[in-house]
């Protein structure tokens, strides 16, 4: 959401989101990590599991809460609940990232409940839930600041990349479509950087220039004849934003574009391995985009990348 004062949107956007993902990231190794363990382990364990695992969860995301709101709210005012129209910014590279974010989060949180012991169902459902709870209060909170506001795109790219694991898993009984996402310094962060960030992770979080995300076919899950770790992807990325509306860059003489992307990829979740850190890693990888060869289009211009 962009910052407004007086009501009147000022250009550039800083935002809670980018502020959660290192804890989103922890988190997702630590339940990874617990989800990859003890996977044969009988009923009578799993059911204890699932009690400490609720409990742990919720007065995590509860401290990671109270911790958002002191820290990114408190020099706001409350006020009543509203709405801001965030659509149009940053070529729309914010809502993408929310995508990502739902379906990994419901992807992690399923497998996690499948290890604390709850059935297939139960667990897709409650996995595909969690990240729309996980994610929904920061639109809570963004809608009673007067420095925010909530934003219905937002809240609907949340509930299309939760909606987009649970379908998959109902349609296939598996995900053959693989979000992932992939970043390089872009060069944009130093013109800005108390915007675009100002270290390599602040951009990585910050700076909407820098990032891409994909998705990834498993082919192979179409057609056995295709090798099991070659994937096909498409992806978006969008570059030239320093403001977050795109008349305030051509006024300041930038070019904002979007570039769209079709290329290999790798595809590393069927590997499994002994060792329960080596397949936490695996799947943590397989968040990602490997570089690879890609077509990119860009501006009406084609562009071949060997190595990507």
């Amino acid at each position: 959401m962009a910052i407004k004062v007086h009501g009147v949107s000022i250009v550039g956007h800083l935002r809670p989101f980018p502020g959660i993902t290192s804890i989103f990231l922890v988190l997702l190794f630590a339940l990874s990590f617990l989800s990859n363990a003890q996977p044969q382990a009988p009923d009578s364990l799993k059911n204890k599991r699932l009690k400490p695992v609720l409990i742990a969860a919720g007065a995590t995301y509860a401290t990671a809460l109270v911790g958002l709101n002191s820290l990114w709210y408190a020099d706001f005012e409350r006020q009543s609940f509203h709405f801001f129209n965030d659509n149009s910014e940053w070529k729309q590279m914010d809502k993408v990232g929310h995508f990502y974010a739902a379906f990994q989060i419901s992807h992690s949180s399923y497998r996690l409940l499948r290890w604390s012991g709850l059935s297939e169902n139960k667990a897709l459902l409650w996995g595909t839930v969690s990240s729309f709870l996980a994610l929904t209060p920061i639109e809570v909170f963004d809608g009673f600041s007067s420095g925010y506001g909530a934003s219905i795109g937002d809240m609907a790219a949340n509930t299309l990349g939760g909606m987009a694991y649970y379908v998959q898993k109902k349609a296939w009984n598996e995900i053959r479509i693989h979000p992932k996402f992939y970043f390089r310094r872009s060069g944009y962060a130093p013109l800005r950087p108390e915007l675009l960030g100002s270290s390599l992770r602040e951009e990585l979080i910050k700076d909407y220039n820098a990032q891409e995300y994909w998705l990834s076919f498993d082919l192979s899950k179409f057609n056995d004849k295709i090798p099991k770790w070659l994937n096909v992807s498409v992806g978006y990325g969008a570059s030239g934003m320093v403001f977050a509306e795109d008349r305030s860059n051509l006024q300041n003489g930038y070019e904002p574009r979007r570039h769209y992307f079709i290329g290999f990829d790798l595809d590393l979740h069927e590997y499994k391995s002994r060792s329960k850190l080596v397949n936490t890693l695996v799947f943590i990888v397989n968040m990602v985009r490997i570089p690879s060869p890609a077509l990119e289009m860009s501006s009406g211009e084609l562009k071949f990348h060997f190595i990507y």
